[in-house]
């Protein structure tokens, strides 16, 4: 076990074809370049929000190595739709964002696909690998998408789709192997015995060894409380050290920190079970009692639809039975809004239920990214994040975030165990002169602060607009004096505020988007880059829409072309979404 454990990502693809706990890790290295020599051509696609399907891209491109293929990997922002009518063997990886929509980068395919302009694929053969949350109502939609469209199309589909939750790598791992193994005839290539050299040299030691699977350790050194006296809600900054651990990360990146649940939904849990706490349970990470089981490892805040399926199989629940049919869909998402573990526990009791059988049908515990909200530039061998604290009253029982409350409830000198998540589709402009527009409510300043420092830090040329917007000007202005003095010193050219509930009507960043059109159409004609982080399920659609109003507005053009302005933006990758 001590060799694995010093192994980076593509020694253990190659050792074993398990990817468990290396997607989400950061892998920090340059993008994959296409192989040269006259191998079988393979195009791996695909479309990514946060950067996991393209880290899974990445890897699936050194195994199609290792099979003897010519993988190339191919963004679908930057993907031709011209070039589709021309592949002959296409592996998709796509994650589905939101309520069922396509990622940012994916949607100009997903529109052409489902287009009349979509060829016929007959001589195209393909396989989909859809990634997801099983705790959203359209679960892998998108994936689901592409791979009944392909199909529709003419296309042959070479291995059945996979559909994967937030622990995916397992799954991940068993899909690329069983694609790679279809396309061999095919192909006519065979896997080579693996030496010393091929693809093995040179990557060694690329890879940081600290992953989701084997997280840092980094010293807390600082938390403090962003809202001031009278807030309805507590912001936490939160000061970790990375120092000696090797991990890098750029602006845009998030930190991956595992939490745990708290003790007294855990008991609260086992007590419904009427189990005994320190009883030993199976689980993949080996042995252990069932309250460590439940405290570290497994989800028992998210009631999904797979869970509840599962939960009938083991016993009579006549009424969750009839939930669970597709015609009362609407009144299962209802019933699971605000409700866990505990609720479908005490609802609906199964007497035999044990505690190796619960165990059994919960998903591992996901970990939680936050937005880098430091530049290294600024505070070297540190990140800083932004957390809101999640604490509400649902059902008769007051319900808490599972990590954002993990971290408040922490010890000021303890660590928290994390890892880099990098994410591509969020990055400042290569060119420190390009201007940047940046919108981000609440805890969605937190890259924006990480943008400000390392612009400052780099003395960037470019101008630099914020806004930003929260609750009330008093109490929940986080930052203020950070950014007021960026705004002084001339960092940040414009800055522009909302407060929603100062005034007797909401005022939220879109209003102020509306008051300053002509201003904002002005810096996107003059090549600003426009970036988004925050609420992704009112705020960013929006702040979409209020964005093709500005332009339809201040341009002249109609609804479609205005809609075709914008979507532009998204392809040149001069408009950018960081939402959750």
């Amino acid at each position: 076990m001590s060799l694995i454990g010093d192994l980076n990502a593509r020694q253990l693809i190659w050792l074993s074809g398990y990817l468990a706990g290396l997607a989400g890790g950061d892998s920090g290295v340059a993008p994959i370049p296409e192989r040269a020599d006259g191998g079988p051509a393979v195009t791996i696609l695909f479309g990514s929000q946060t950067g996991n399907g393209e880290e899974l891209a990445r890897l699936l491109a050194d195994r199609a190595r290792g099979h003897g293929y010519q993988p190339a990997v191919k963004d679908m922002a930057d993907y031709k739709k011209s070039a589709l009518k021309q592949e002959k063997h296409l592996l998709v990886i796509v994650s589905t964002h939101g309520e069922g929509d396509p990622p940012d980068t994916a949607l100009e395919l997903h529109e052409f696909i489902h287009s009349k302009r979509a060829p016929d694929l007959k001589d195209l053969n393909y396989a989909v690998l859809a990634l997801g949350d099983t705790s959203y109502e359209h679960f892998c939609q998108t994936g689901r998408d592409f791979d009944e469209r392909l199909t529709a199309l003419g296309a042959t589909r070479i291995h059945d789709r996979k559909d994967c939750d937030v622990d995916y790598e397992a799954d991940a791992a068993e899909w690329m192997e069983g694609v790679l193994t279809k396309l061999e005839p095919m192909l006519q290539v065979s896997v080579p015995a693996m030496s010393g050299g091929g693809t093995m040299t040179g990557v060694a030691g690329t890879a940081p060894k600290w992953s989701k699977k084997n997280p840092f350790q980094a010293p807390m050194l600082e938390r403090i409380n962003l809202n001031g006296r009278g807030s309805g809600k507590q912001t936490l900054h939160i000061e970790l050290s990375l120092e000696d651990s090797g991990l890098r990360y750029a602006p845009g990146d998030a930190i991956g920190v595992l939490p745990t649940n708290r003790p007294d939904l855990v008991f609260a849990v086992i007590e419904a079970l009427g189990e005994d706490p320190e009883g030993t349970v199976n689980t993949a990470s080996g042995s252990c009692a069932l309250r460590q089981a439940l405290t570290a490892q497994y989800d028992i805040t998210t009631l999904t639809r797979p869970l509840l399926q599962r939960y009938v199989e083991k016993g009579a629940a006549p009424e969750l039975e009839t939930l669970l049919e597709d015609a009362n869909h609407r009144k299962l998402m209802q019933w699971v809004e605000g409700r866990d573990l505990l609720d479908l526990l005490q609802t609906w009791p199964l007497p035999e239920l044990k505690g190796q059988d619960l165990v059994d049908l919960l998903r591992r515990l996901p970990p939680r990214l936050y937005s880098i909200a430091s530049s290294l530039a600024a505070h070297p061998d540190e990140a800083h994040i932004t957390v809101a604290v999640v604490q509400y009253d649902s059902n008769g029982r007051q319900r808490s975030g599972v990590c954002s409350n993990y971290l408040a409830d922490l010890d000021e000198d303890a660590t928290v165990p994390v890892y880099i998540h990098e994410n591509r589709q969020f990055r400042l402009p290569d060119d420190p002169a390009v201007p940047v527009i940046m919108i981000g409510p609440g805890t969605g300043v937190a890259p924006f602060r990480a943008f400000l420092e390392e612009r400052e830090a780099h003395g960037g040329s470019g101008p630099n607009w914020l806004f930003y917007g929260d609750r009330h000007f008093t109490t929940d202005f986080m930052y203020q004096t950070e950014l007021l003095k960026l705004y002084r010193d001339g960092i940040l050219s414009k800055f522009n505020v909302a407060f929603s509930r100062d005034q007797p009507a909401k005022r939220y960043v879109q209003h102020v988007m509306q008051e300053e059109a002509a201003e904002l159409y002005r810096w996107l004609e003059e090549g600003a880059n426009l970036y988004v982080c925050g609420d992704a399920k009112q705020m960013a659609p929006a702040v979409h829409e209020t964005l093709v109003d500005v332009v339809a507005a201040q341009s002249g053009r109609n609804r479609e072309a205005a809609e075709d302005y914008v979507k532009q933006l998204i392809k040149a990758k001069r408009y950018q979404r960081d939402t959750y």
